[in-house]
């Protein structure tokens, strides 16, 4: 099983919304680097769902229910889409103030590559985040 983070601005796609979808399309990614996150990512793969822009933290988990196929939102063939579905909320939400606070994160994507829609998360990284989410 490999882990993942996807960022969502809670005032276009919140955690509360997905959660009342039950599913979801995850597309609109519209760079080569996260495009090729979607295409390594693999049916039960959990992803942690950050708010961005307003929140600034992980506040659940997902699970990837269908692998890549071709965005529906464009006609454009290099961009990819995933479908994925709400795994469970986080017991608290993790913040990024405090990921950054955190050593045993300080090489996650989320931090060294922080522009980035869709990125890789190590198994130690998961179970951190995972860990601080319960204190």
């Amino acid at each position: 099983m490999n882990y993942w983070l996807v960022k969502s601005e809670p005032f276009k796609y919140s955690w509360e919304q997905f959660v009342k979808d039950k599913v979801t399309t995850w597309d609109g990614v519209r760079n080569y680097a996260a495009r090729n996150n979607l295409r390594a990512m693999k049916k039960g793969d959990l992803l942690l769902f950050y708010h961005s822009n307003e929140g600034l933290n992980i506040v659940g988990i997902a699970k990837l229910v269908k692998e890549h196929f071709q965005d529906p939102s464009t006609d454009e063939v290099a961009w990819l889409a995933v479908q994925i579905s709400p795994y469970k909320a986080l017991k608290m939400p993790v913040s990024l103030v405090d990921i950054k606070k955190n050593a045993k994160l300080k090489t996650m994507q989320l931090l060294r590559l922080a522009r980035l829609s869709v990125s890789a998360v190590t198994e130690d990284e998961f179970n951190e985040i995972i860990k601080m989410s319960e204190k």
